[in-house]
């Protein structure tokens, strides 16, 4: 069977470019799909359609209600297809099928419903008080920014651009989404599934291209009012200084290093496993895993003996069997990143008691391979403790004191996630003084479409999830309504007499 080829979708066509390119599965090497690439020149088209069609007002001016009908009707449609796109997803960038159902599809589902729900309670426009001595009254409204350019990475495509899409359309904007260049495949499937539940041409289109020029020529547009992006923070800071000359809205979700604090009193059974999952989940590929561990000096043998003895019942594998718990990496340009920090590592005194290179047999012959790796004898200022690696690997640092602990986890750049283990009362305190946009209590990853998602420092500006989502994609308006019926209380008077009648 040949691969499937997929077009981009620019004002409710489906177009080809007279080029293409690759994707390939990181596990095999196999051909996944061909994809149309985009160029600048498609940038233009697609914006010129989302501007067009904001200003027809083909969406923004459908109620409310019937926004959050559509959004219902593509969410139950990506439900019943969670399987295939679980599948998809794996074979694109290598996640695991273990996760792919449950969090790039299962959550996603679960946003796209949660926004439909809250644009029939959002609060559109709003009566205030009355406005003295003028006899007046405000009102304020919530309206569309505009056109939104929507940029997201390959790591869990489909949830990130679900968290900018949904909020987006809900709003009544249109939307420009340009998904990573190794990941493109979820993004026109989800196009795909709103063209099936008939929303207006030029309202969502999707360009794909390399970041470079595509991606930043979209963010730089003239015509774009708001930029949504997820991806690294050096990007992050590129788009936000491109943004400077129009004043552009920005929304930015960027890199992190999570610290993780195991307390004294913490359950080692439970907590070592934690640690784990807070750090090898979606491979280690995820803005907001835990990839610093703090523990006490005095139960560091104990923490690392644990973790060196479940990190060798990791299997390591084809990323469509239920029973691997790690897959590959995304790309050979990735792997070889990573394998480049644990040089950096091992040069600046770091100890690897657990992985630390490539994992060997045949199975790994082709793909591209990290084997899951704890580093212990790790100080605060080694590189491996600071930069985002972004892959399967757990650095081990320690602590005398709950103070230290705190000043470690908040002595980074980033600030998008952290974690405490132990009893409630004393790691809520905790968790209260952690320099981070979300901690996790006994637990990670817990991630529901109520609660906002984001960070602070250098991991971002802005939040996804919750009502903030939908703040994030509108303009708010007041508008003052006189109600005095006549010229005599009117404010004219602090300027110009009034006439008499």
């Amino acid at each position: 069977m040949s691969a499937p080829h997929y077009s981009l979708f620019i004002d409710g066509k489906w177009i080809d470019t007279g080029e293409t390119y690759e994707i390939r599965s990181p596990a095999t090497e196999e051909l996944v799909a061909t994809v149309a690439k985009g160029d600048v020149s498609h940038v233009d088209l697609a914006v010129a359609a989302a501007k067009a069609a904001h200003e027809a007002g083909v969406w923004r001016c459908t109620p409310p209600v019937r926004r959050a009908e559509l959004l219902n009707d593509v969410a139950t449609r990506l439900a019943c297809r969670t399987a295939e796109l679980a599948e998809l997803q794996t074979r694109e960038n290598g996640a695991t099928i273990r996760i792919t159902g449950a969090l790039h599809v299962g959550l996603s589902v679960a946003q796209i419903h949660y926004l439909a729900s809250l644009v029939e309670q959002y609060p559109w426009e709003e009566a205030g008080p009355e406005i003295g001595p003028v006899p007046a009254v405000g009102l304020v409204r919530r309206e569309p920014v505009g056109v939104v350019a929507a940029v997201v990475p390959w790591n869990i495509p489909l949830l990130t651009m679900v968290w900018k899409i949904a909020p987006a359309l809900a709003a009544g904007n249109t939307v420009v989404l340009k998904p990573d260049e190794h990941a493109p495949l979820l993004a026109l499937e989800l196009a795909k599934e709103f063209e099936a539940a008939g929303l207006p041409a030029g309202v969502l289109n999707v360009v794909t291209g390399d970041g470079e020029p595509v991606g930043a020529h979209l963010t730089g547009h003239p015509d774009v009012r708001k930029v949504a992006f997820t991806g690294s923070t050096a990007v992050g800071k590129a788009i936000l200084r491109q943004s400077a000359d129009s004043i552009r809205r920005v929304t930015l979700e960027l890199g992190g290093k999570g610290a993780n604090i195991l307390l004294d009193d913490a359950d080692l059974d439970i907590a070592v496993d934690g640690a784990l999952f807070a750090c090898m989940a979606n491979n280690g590929q995820a803005c907001e895993a835990g990839t610093r561990l703090l523990v006490p000096a005095a139960r560091r043998d104990d923490v690392v003996a644990r973790l060196v003895e479940r990190v060798a019942t990791l299997r390591v594998g084809d990323p469509l069997d239920p029973a691997t718990h790690v897959g590959p990496i995304v790309s050979a340009v990735q792997r070889d990143r990573i394998l480049d920090y644990f040089r950096i590592a091992e040069r600046e005194g770091a100890v690897a008691v657990a992985g630390g290179g490539v994992p060997t047999g045949p199975e790994y012959e082709k793909g591209y391979w990290v084997q899951p790796t704890v580093y212990v004898d790790v100080t605060s200022d080694m590189r491996i403790a600071r930069d985002e690696v972004f892959g399967p690997v757990l650095t081990v640092l320690t602590y005398d004191s709950v103070d230290e602990a705190v000043r470690i986890a908040n002595d980074t750049d980033y600030g998008l996630s952290a974690g405490v283990w132990g009893g409630e009362e004393q790691a809520l305190e905790v968790a209260r003084r952690l320099e981070a946009g979300m901690v996790w209590v006994n637990d990670w990853h817990v991630i529901h479409p109520a609660y906002p998602f984001g960070g602070y420092k250098e991991s971002g500006l802005g939040r996804e999830g919750g009502p903030d989502a939908l703040d994030e994609y509108t303009e708010r308006k007041f508008i003052s309504l006189d109600r005095s019926g006549g010229i005599e209380n009117r404010a004219f008077a602090i300027v110009i007499d009034p006439v008499a009648h």
